[in-house]
């Protein structure tokens, strides 16, 4: 039988579920991180094709399966943050979460501040019919990604608010220039207007300005900054998420021949080298390669 990929839980209690978490995500790195991006690229753009035959119709933009996958995707990023979560961060978190679930649902009646858009299709179950009720595990990432990543860049500069926010702020609208041409291309939402990027108004990418600020501001308030920063150098999978966002919409946008948006990701990944993240060895995380493990003294 195959080895499972889930390792065994210790002890119940938090210390416990924050080691069993690790050490799943360590074990199954290369899964994680590179098998599920590259089976959802190919899954959302066979969906977006009409390429899903009618014995298998029904994974065409399956709700829950596109969940699960971005579920398991962000493991990385729970697992990494997890033992800084305080009764602090729980409350600068949930007020994240109300802000993103507020600002989504005034943008999707209102057209403000993101320009007026909805939603082509259900992203998992959808709040009120109108937006996804797992938005959290979508907005999220978008910015602490950005966030960790500029921590790692900037080195002791990241210490200055206003050069920290800048950045953060610089490279969530990156990430979301690589974004939302491939949803828009997928039909995940449409904007009423269009846009000359891609079919996305640039409203969009000043609406992300806004909300950038604010999430940065609620992060810098629900983490000790040099907890993070220990946390983040120490634990070498908490990027792992960035380095998915960077093969599934990297992947996404260059099946659609959206190039602008595929160098920025590149651009993304240069930077998870740079920080040492992307070229992670993966050879004892990819399952049944023992062989391609170095022998000893290699």
């Amino acid at each position: 039988m195959p080895e499972s990929p889930f390792p065994p839980l210790e002890r119940r209690d938090r210390a416990g579920i924050e080691a069993w978490l690790d050490r799943l995500v360590a074990e199954n790195r290369f899964t994680i991180a590179v098998v599920f991006p590259v089976v959802g690229a190919v899954s959302l753009y066979a969906s977006a094709r009409g390429w899903y035959p009618d014995p298998v119709s029904f994974m065409s933009f399956n709700p829950w399966f596109i969940l699960l996958g971005v579920i398991v995707m962000r493991l990385p990023l729970v697992a990494g943050l997890a033992p800084l979560v305080d009764r602090r961060a729980a409350v600068a978190l949930a007020a994240v979460t109300t802000y993103a679930f507020g600002i989504e649902l005034l943008g999707v009646a209102t057209g403000w501040p993101y320009g007026a858009f909805e939603y082509g299709i259900d992203l998992g179950p959808m709040l009120f019919g109108l937006v996804p009720a797992g938005l959290p595990v979508f907005f999220f990432p978008l910015v602490l990604n950005s966030y960790l990543l500029c921590l790692l860049l900037l080195g002791e500069r990241a210490r200055s608010t206003p050069v920290r926010l800048l950045a953060v702020i610089a490279t969530v609208l990156v990430m979301d220039l690589v974004l939302d041409p491939a949803a828009v291309g997928l039909g995940f939402w449409t904007y009423d207007a269009g846009g000359v990027y891609y079919g996305v108004p640039w409203s969009n990418y000043a609406g992300w300005v806004i909300s950038a600020t604010i999430s940065v501001v609620l992060f810098d308030l629900a983490f000790d900054g040099e907890a993070l920063i220990q946390r983040l150098r120490t634990c070498p999978f908490m990027l792992d998420d960035l380095v998915s966002f960077v093969i599934l919409w990297g992947a996404i946008n260059a099946a659609f021949g959206n190039w602008v948006p595929v160098g920025l990701a590149g651009l993304l990944g240069s930077g998870l080298l740079v920080t040492d993240r992307f070229d992670f060895d993966i050879r004892d995380t990819i399952p049944g390669a023992g062989w391609a493990r170095p022998r000893k003294g290699e």
